[in-house]
């Protein structure tokens, strides 16, 4: 009897709505105090969400905070440390709010005065909403997704390739997914998408 093929995979895409806080951080203690209590819809939107942003292009830092840091506050050491917190590798927000109060207090303790930033560059805490929606587009076999991937909107890379990775099961992306259907016809695809790092670089670069 011939084994089922996987249905279609149904590409989808998304679109951010920015909304404003009210909050802001001028220094390393504001910074530590707002993260520790900021809705944990803001810390989504710094750490991935702003991937989706037009002008987010920065391949060294993966999040807001660690650009702020180094940009603002010129502490390379907090950022790097801020850099490195996937929000993949917790159980959910409150374990990388967690995490980052952690990260923000270790440095509080180390330097004998915590930076500020220069005057007009404070940290604004942004909320986001996640639109998503259909294409209509499908890929029916390993070779059709291959050749779709580069004309890909940045919306549509974003929701398959890095938000999917926050949804149940944590860490795989909805291309492995539906490649694991496939068996070793999907085999190298999904070996070449494992060692993607998507909190890194830009969405431009995930989809080249």
């Amino acid at each position: 009897m011939t084994e089922a093929l996987p249905a279609p995979f149904e590409f989808k895409d998304c679109a951010l709505i920015t909304l404003a806080t009210g909050r802001s951080a001028h220094g390393l203690r504001d910074l530590r105090d707002h993260a520790a209590s900021v809705p944990l819809d803001s810390l989504r939107h710094h750490f991935y969400e702003a991937l989706l942003r037009p002008s987010f292009d920065d391949p060294e830092f993966g999040n807001d905070f660690a650009i702020w840091v180094h940009d603002a506050l010129r502490d390379e050491v907090l950022a790097e440390r801020l850099s490195a917190l996937d929000p993949v590798d917790y159980a959910d927000g409150e374990g990388l709010r967690t995490a980052l109060v952690e990260v923000l207090e270790d440095r509080l303790a180390e330097v004998s005065a915590p930076t500020v930033a220069p005057a007009g560059h404070d940290f604004h805490f942004l909320s986001s909403q996640v639109v998503v929606f259909g294409t209509g587009r499908q890929a029916r076999t390993p070779e059709e997704l291959a050749g779709m991937v580069p004309r890909l909107s940045f919306g549509s890379v974003f929701f398959h390739l890095v938000e999917a990775r926050l949804r149940p099961p944590r860490g795989v992306d909805d291309f492995s997914a539906w490649l694991e259907g496939w068996g070793e016809r999907g085999g190298a695809a999904r070996r070449a998408l494992a060692g993607i790092d998507p909190m890194f670089g830009s969405l431009g670069g995930l989809r080249d």
